[in-house]
């Protein structure tokens, strides 16, 4: 039975090779000009609008998809590239998602060719050892003692649930998978005010409600201090509480909780220690700011996100722990037509009883191929400039009249606001109102195009929040984005 013309085709070695080369080639044309500041970094469009026109490119409501022309491909995808947000580009300082390193992106088409799953290791011969290897350099990196180990998974949401789940099943008190959510009592950790959204989610999913968050407030600094751990843990009323979950590198603010002193308190009162380092993981491989990390090394659970300071491609997580049995017991189960019937100890080789994922992509090839590319003192060096960016950008705002800083930056978050004087041209109904007035100026930086920023609700008020997630920065960049905010108001 002969292979059709059309999938013959569609396989073609040599259709890859021509049209590989003509998108890698179209596609640095493209990171040249973002590096340049050339176009909109932000190519935004109507959502109702740009819904419809990309359903017209498959035929919107009619019939079959048809065959494209030939280099129909190559100016499809470059198109896709040309209408996306442009993280490369130095005028975005909005999320905390990473311009990727271009021997990242290589590396993760070499993942897509070989397509190998890494959740059974006779599936992925060279993707599992490479996340292990992986796995344990991240460790090392963390201080963590020998017997360490984790894995990685697809995102901080999916590895802090994963990190809780293996925190209930060790400190629950009873056997969670084999009795079920509800068999003890209800159960809690402590968490901080600023507590990203996904450890909320997480507890929710997991059964336990509002209740299962202990809210301890921040400090000034929006740093949860282990007094104000404390006094949460005497709030707890008929919940057990089982664990503190700690910030190193709040998503809100990039704030570092006092980990050494959470450590104690854990330690004191034999709570689990979950540490979200997904944003500020990274720290670790800057000589001049890992002090911010002192502790981690005594942390039950760590996630640490690769996709943000380390210039990897979303989605790259790692889940890790001090005790490597640990990273078992959040998915407890079998599956014989993947796992042998052993302990998983001695199928550790097997990474799917790891993580609730089992076809799992190679995530950590990116990672380890850009360490062999570029070694280990590029991504310190990448974090340092990402801190003293947004520093600099922190003394412009301290010295300008019209705009307000939330706090010191801790990491590469910066948290500001626009205050408007007497004579600025602000809509009466607006002035005295300064966060609908940076809730509206966010709304025309968006609309316009030029530059991006985000926002963040602190206890404060609403702030315009800028990421340095792009080593390309430069001081004109900061300046120019102070300088942007100030004519999109005069408009």
């Amino acid at each position: 039975m002969q292979v059709p013309p059309a999938i013959l085709d569609a396989f073609d070695p040599e259709r890859l090779r021509a049209e590989g080369h003509r998108l890698i080639d179209a596609l640095a044309d493209q990171l040249a000009r973002w590096h340049a500041r050339d176009g909109l970094p932000l190519p935004w469009r109507d959502p109702s609008e740009a819904r419809r026109a990309w359903a017209q490119t498959l035929g919107g409501e009619g019939g079959a998809v048809p065959a494209g022309a030939p280099g129909q491909l190559v100016e499809d995808l470059v198109g896709v590239a040309r209408a996306s947000t442009a993280l490369a580009h130095p005028h975005v300082m909005g999320h905390q998602v990473a311009a990727p390193l271009p021997a990242a992106v290589l590396a993760e088409t070499v993942a897509a060719l070989v397509n190998n799953g890494v959740g059974v290791a006779e599936m992925g011969p060279a993707g599992v050892p490479i996340e292990l290897a992986v796995i344990d350099w991240m460790c090392r990196r963390l201080g963590l003692p020998a017997g360490a180990g984790g894995a990685m998974t697809s995102g901080g949401s999916l590895g802090n649930l994963t990190a809780l789940l293996a925190m209930r099943q060790a400190r629950g008190g009873h056997d969670v998978w084999r009795d079920g959510a509800h068999a003890g009592p209800p159960l809690a950790v402590v968490v901080s005010a600023d507590v990203h959204y996904s450890i909320s989610r997480a507890l929710q999913i997991m059964g336990w409600g509002e209740a299962g968050a202990i809210v301890a407030p921040v400090d000034a600094h929006h740093r949860m201090t282990a007094a104000a751990a404390r006094g949460a843990l005497a709030e707890a009323g008929g919940r057990r509480v089982i664990g503190i979950v700690a910030a190193a590198g709040s998503t809100a603010t990039g704030a570092f909780d006092p980990l050494d002193d959470l450590a104690d308190l854990a330690a004191e009162h034999g709570l689990w220690l979950h540490v979200d380092a997904a944003h500020g993981g990274s720290v670790a491989l800057s000589p001049a700011l890992r002090g911010k990390l002192r502790g981690i090394e005594r942390a039950d659970s760590i996630v640490w996100d690769a996709h943000k300071l380390m210039m990897m491609p979303a989605l790259v997580t790692a889940v890790l722990f001090r005790r490597e049995p640990h990273v078992y017991a959040a998915f407890a189960q079998h599956a014989s037509y993947l796992f042998e019937a052993a302990p998983p100890e001695e199928r550790w080789w097997d990474l799917g009883q790891r993580t609730l994922e089992c076809t799992k992509r190679m995530m950590a090839l990116e990672v380890w191929a850009c360490l062999r590319a570029h070694g280990e003192a590029l991504f310190g060096e990448i974090v340092d400039r990402q801190h003293a960016l947004a520093c600099e950008l922190a003394g412009l705002i301290e010295a300008a009249p019209d705009f307000e800083l939330a706090l010191s930056p801790e990491s590469n978050i910066v948290c500001y606001r626009h205050v408007p004087g007497p004579s600025e041209a602000i809509p009466r109904e607006m002035a005295p109102d300064l966060d609908a007035h940076n809730r509206a100026l966010r709304a025309r930086v968006v609309a316009d195009g030029r530059f991006y920023v985000v926002g963040a609700q602190l206890p404060g008020g609403y702030y315009l929040r800028s990421t340095m997630m792009n080593p390309m920065i430069e001081t004109r960049d900061l300046v120019g984005l102070l300088e942007h905010l100030r004519e999109l108001c005069r408009r």
